[in-house]
């Protein structure tokens, strides 16, 4: 297995974009267009998603409990099966159909493909089978852009001895746009990007992002994908933005650029 850090960018403009669950059911017409767009003006594309909403409802179902805790989803054993199960076998189809449909040339991936994401414990005592990202096989996502295909990735991980560990979909984006040097992370979400007090910020810096933190402004899911696209932003990629389906909403921009 290959991997590595990039560090330098592609003279192609490359994207990570990251679908929530919640965004995944409800996708317009409006957000195909805008992605076929981006494809055609050269954009080297390459989609992460979750799938809260699917993996509450199954979990509901097979009357497995499951909680949040610092924006990620405490992970049982039995919950990580339905996790994956979901995931994969059903969400991961589903949107790839859709792209499919949409004109888009694509294939779908887990962290188990290729070992694409190698990931340990992130801390079982307290998370149980959540994971960190511990390596990226970037050749095999390298071998799928070379295709002409966009990669859309699950994020489910896998430990070395196979166990599958649930990653949260913001982490899991941004450690692959830093992996292949992306030029740009978009972090696609049901709100239209930061809201504080009722008001939509069109740019924010990460002073401003840990004030409104400590201020618990921000708080719950949001707190991953802040705190992911200010390491992607301190990794050096250029753009991090929170957006809508219309993938237009709030750029966080690294001090530099705004003195």
């Amino acid at each position: 297995m290959t991997t590595f850090k990039s560090t330098h960018h592609t003279a192609r403009k490359r994207m990570v974009i990251k679908l929530g669950g919640s965004t995944l059911e409800g996708l317009n017409e409006e957000f195909f267009v805008n992605f076929k767009k981006l494809q055609d003006e050269g954009v080297e594309l390459i989609i992460t998603h979750g799938g809260g909403p699917a993996i509450n409802r199954e979990l509901a179902a097979r009357q497995v409990e499951s909680h949040a805790l610092n924006g990620i989803r405490v992970t049982s054993e039995a919950a990580i099966d339905i996790v994956q199960s979901t995931l994969i076998g059903k969400v991961n189809p589903a949107l790839v159909h859709e792209l499919t449909t949409a004109g888009i040339a694509v294939v779908g991936l887990n962290g188990f493909d290729g070992q694409l994401i190698e990931a340990n414990f992130l801390d079982k005592d307290v998370y149980g089978f959540v994971g960190e990202v511990k390596a990226v096989n970037t050749s095999l996502l390298e071998k799928m852009i070379s295709a002409g295909l966009v990669p859309v990735i699950a994020c489910v991980g896998a430990s070395t001895d196979g166990q599958a560990l649930n990653i949260n979909g913001d982490t899991v984006a941004s450690e692959i746009a830093l992996a292949i040097g992306a030029d740009s992370l978009l972090l696609v979400t049901d709100v239209k990007g930061i809201r504080i007090n009722d008001e939509y910020q069109t740019e924010v810096t990460p002073s401003l992002i840990e004030r409104w933190i400590k201020e618990e402004h921000i708080y719950g899911g949001m707190i991953p994908k802040v705190q992911g696209a200010m390491d992607c932003l301190n990794a050096g990629i250029p753009s991090v933005q929170i957006v809508g389906d219309t993938l237009v909403g709030t750029t966080i921009l690294s001090e530099e650029l705004v003195r």
